[in-house]
């Protein structure tokens, strides 16, 4: 199977078929998780938070409604667009590419959560990425980076399913190919047929560590799934606690 082109997520991710294929996405789960993180974490009224691989929202708006001043960037224009309604004093979005700095010594937390991360071909453009937001915190501010458990998923791989939603045939394949997690999307829509991929990079808990070092983020804990239980081998998720050590 040939691998997608570079910048792979700029088209599928603004495609109406990528958010009928994911549409299903809890938001409930995502809610608890920010509860459990606020419990953990501490934070409070008025402290400011980037939402790092935002998508529509989903994440952002329920943190606002917690009461923090909540910034979401992400590189879909479209879902920019989508989040942009909801904008209020305390609560924006913009298109911008988490390999460059947002901002400097600003933010309280950053939250990239649900695998929005490893999508770049180049290695270094995943330690920029890393960088970037380390330099987006304030001194011991702290970053929260949501990541599937690689070695489990690369372990009971699906390989292939089909779904049909709102009358629309999706026929996914998937497999590992030189480190990277690859879902091949077929479309059917009628007369239309389309192909699109997803490529993640499977970042190993050594890698991240490694990434956190040269960035100045020192893990602080590492959980296994939304409940914020520890992490284990058959854990679901790689939830990393940082804290920002030093000046970038």
């Amino acid at each position: 199977m040939a691998l997608a082109k570079k910048e792979w997520f700029s088209e599928w991710f603004n495609s109406p078929y990528y958010h009928i294929l994911y549409k299903h996405r809890d938001f409930e789960e995502a809610e608890n998780f920010i509860d459990n993180l606020q419990e953990t974490l501490k934070f409070v009224e008025g402290q400011t938070a980037l939402d790092l691989g935002c998508g529509r929202g989903r994440h952002a708006f329920y943190m606002h409604k917690k009461g923090l001043n909540v910034t979401g960037i992400d590189l879909s224009e479209e879902n920019i667009a989508f989040a942009s309604k909801s904008e209020d004093e305390t609560l924006h979005f913009f298109v911008h590419d988490m390999r460059n700095v947002f901002a400097e010594n600003h933010f309280d937390y950053i939250f990239n959560l649900f695998t929005s991360f490893g999508y770049f071909d180049e290695e270094n453009d995943n330690i920029q990425a890393i960088k970037a937001a380390s330099t987006a915190l304030r001194p011991k501010g702290r970053m929260v980076l949501d990541f599937f458990n690689t070695e489990k998923v690369i372990r009971n791989l699906q390989q292939k399913n089909e779904a049909i939603i709102d009358g629309i045939q999706f026929n996914i394949s998937r497999m590992v190919y030189e480190g990277w997690i690859i879902k091949d999307i077929k479309i059917k829509d009628g007369s239309s047929e389309l192909h699109f991929q997803e490529r993640v990079k499977g970042v190993k808990r050594e890698e991240f560590e490694n990434y956190f070092k040269f960035a100045g983020l020192k893990i602080l804990n590492l959980y296994g799934n939304y409940e914020l239980q520890p992490f284990e081998s058959e854990s679901d998720r790689m939830i990393f606690i940082l804290e920002k050590e030093n000046y970038n």
